[in-house]
């Protein structure tokens, strides 16, 4: 991945209103200036979303090469083609469909069924080094329901990790602020030697969004 600092550019207009709501002109408005989105395009990645790995990576040496890598939640792929390109063995999962993603295995799957660790461990050849959940539920404009059911889909992320990682292995996740991962912290410090929150520098400072970097699982608590 090619570094980038947030390169200033021109503010870009949207063109017409009509048909759109207050929330949608506002979030075209700012995906039209956004230099991340558009560095993302210009270097073929499918989302700006990628720069985010990218910088957690780069901080905390999440991917090794040749590590087993379990993306969740992993459409349209930009995470997915970070650890690709970072040398790992990659299977993404998700309920939607998602387009291939060269040298990476992708599985349309809902997570939560019983028979998909199996499937996953399958798809791999062997336990998960890394998990990743980028995952965040549709925002309804009220921050605290937003936090309640993204933490929701974080703890599931979790639950899915302890089952699947192998030892030493880590877990990131997205939660957003508000407070109510306090037990999914204390699993969290139980069964993982390293725990720390994460804001990265091509998150949106506006954004709730925070994440959480595990490391160095403990099969056993």
């Amino acid at each position: 991945m090619k570094s980038f600092g947030g390169r200033r550019q021109k503010a870009a207009k949207v063109k017409t209103a009509k048909g759109r709501s207050t929330s949608s002109q506002k979030w075209l408005a700012r995906q039209l200036n956004d230099p991340y989105v558009a560095e993302a395009k210009r270097q073929g990645w499918r989302s700006r979303a990628a720069f985010k790995l990218a910088d957690l990576d780069e901080r905390f040496k999440i991917l090794k090469k040749g590590g087993r890598v379990l993306d969740l939640g992993a459409a349209p792929g930009g995470w997915t083609q970070v650890a690709v390109e970072r040398g790992a063995r990659v299977v993404a999962v998700d309920i939607l469909e998602m387009a291939p993603v060269a040298g990476a295995e992708v599985l349309r799957l809902d997570f939560l069924d019983s028979a998909a660790p199996e499937k996953i461990r399958a798809a791999l050849g062997g336990p998960v080094d890394v998990v990743l959940s980028d995952m965040a539920a549709p925002t309804t404009g009220h921050a605290a329901t937003d936090h309640i059911r993204t933490v929701g889909l974080a703890e599931a992320a979790l639950a899915f990790a302890l089952e699947v990682l192998a030892p030493g292995g880590a877990f990131l996740c997205k939660v957003f602020q508000g407070g109510a991962e306090k037990e999914m912290l204390a699993t969290l410090k139980q069964r993982f030697a390293q725990v720390r929150h994460a804001k990265p520098p091509s998150s949106r400072k506006e954004s709730p969004e925070t994440y959480l970097v595990a490391q160095g699982f403990r099969d056993a608590p």
